[in-house]
């Protein structure tokens, strides 16, 4: 294909999502009509939409409209590309450009717009991220870099390095966790990588192992994952300690492919149903990695920060407050409860935390710790509860 001609595709596919349909299963139906694309077109085309769901706001405005072309016209001029070499009219390309898209757009942005944000949202991350606003929600609107995490049990970070270089996959040690990798060049091999495939390495942003590494663990403890989704950090405990581990979700499906990640991790997880908890527990450590906004992820899962309204963002936190005291019956007196989100909002977060404070006298605050985008991992924020 053309780079004229994936332009028109994208245009196709953001016109999909426009019109409701979610970006996975557009991306999906459009390479299924089109087996002509190769890797290398899919590849980019995916490229051409994620950028454009990340910068919609400020694409927009430079392209003077919300259409799939507009804001593909947005993208290019953003780019500093001429547009008019790729909106050329030729076969599989987008249409010349009528004179009114070539006077339509704008450069001068608004701050919302710069953040690339819905309005609501960009007040929401000023009240709580004050003169680091800004910074973070550029840093979500760039594509977010592959971390791995190195299986402490199986192999040391250097001589993942090195066998990672064998195989065409270059990787550098990323400071946030002790066995995080940042991979710099091959990431399209990881998943056909021998590494991944025996359990030495895992796909986990560096933010992610971060919690795991802040939390009080020590060999013998009983620890209960409650909110596991795919068991990532499931995994991550299991490698760092010794544990009685439990892994729990609302929507068992999630946690499907777990029994075979940790067979091939080599590490035990026992995954558990609601009504099996009293049995399981009282357990020493309940990390629960909440619902949230996924604010602090939407670099990975740009639809996010469009779809989000206030009125959902409101009904999330009902749940985060639901779920803070209905795990304190499983904690063993002088047991330690993680709160984590991958968001960057304070009503997620910090006020979450104020308010399990202010009902549950039982409670008390140790710390907390926040990563954000801008310093090379996702958003995320963890707070550290001790019961008396």
């Amino acid at each position: 294909m053309t780079p004229a001609a994936r332009v028109q595709s994208a245009i196709e596919i953001l016109d999909e999502i426009q019109a409701g349909k979610p970006a996975e299963q557009a991306l999906t139906g459009w390479a299924r009509r089109s087996r002509f694309a190769g890797s290398k077109d899919r590849a980019a085309i995916r490229d051409h939409v994620f950028g454009v769901l990340r910068n919609r706001r400020s694409f927009a405005a430079f392209g003077g409209g919300e259409s799939g072309r507009a804001l593909m016209l947005g993208a290019l001029r953003a780019a500093g590309a001429d547009p008019q070499e790729v909106f050329t009219g030729l076969p599989h390309a987008p249409a010349a450009l009528t004179a009114q898209e070539q006077d339509a757009g704008r450069t001068e942005l608004d701050p919302a717009e710069q953040a690339d944000l819905p309005d609501w949202l960009w007040a929401r991350f000023q009240s709580s991220l004050g003169d680091k606003a800004l910074a973070c929600a550029q840093a979500l609107r760039q594509r977010a870099p592959v971390h791995l995490r190195v299986n402490a049990r199986r192999a040391q970070v250097p001589q993942v390095i090195d066998q990672l270089q064998e195989q065409g996959i270059s990787a550098v040690a990323h400071a946030a966790a002790a066995q995080a990798l940042e991979v710099v060049e091959g990431e399209r091999k990881i998943r056909n990588s021998a590494l991944y495939a025996d359990g030495v390495i895992e796909l986990q942003d560096a933010g992610s192992q971060a919690i795991v590494e802040a939390l009080p663990l020590s060999s013998g403890m009983k620890v209960l994952d409650y909110c596991a989704g795919g068991g990532g950090k499931s995994l991550a405990m299991a490698a760092l300690s010794d544990l009685h581990l439990y892994a729990h979700d609302a929507f068992p499906q999630r946690m499907r492919d777990l029994p075979a990640r940790a067979k091939r991790a080599q590490v035990r997880v026992t995954l558990t149903e609601q009504e099996a908890l009293p049995k399981a527990g009282p357990f020493d450590l309940i990390l629960c990695d909440v619902p949230c906004s996924g604010s602090g992820s939407w670099r990975r899962a740009p639809e996010g920060k469009w779809l989000l309204t206030q009125a959902r963002l409101e009904e999330i936190q009902q749940i985060q407050s639901d779920i803070l005291s209905h795990v304190r019956q499983f904690l063993k007196p002088g047991g330690v409860l993680a709160y984590a989100t991958c968001s960057v909002l304070a009503s997620e977060n910090e006020e979450q935390v104020k308010a399990a404070l202010a009902r549950h006298e039982d409670l008390l605050l140790v710390n907390t710790h926040h990563w954000l985008p801008e310093d090379g991992t996702d958003g995320f924020f963890l707070a550290i509860l001790s019961k008396s």
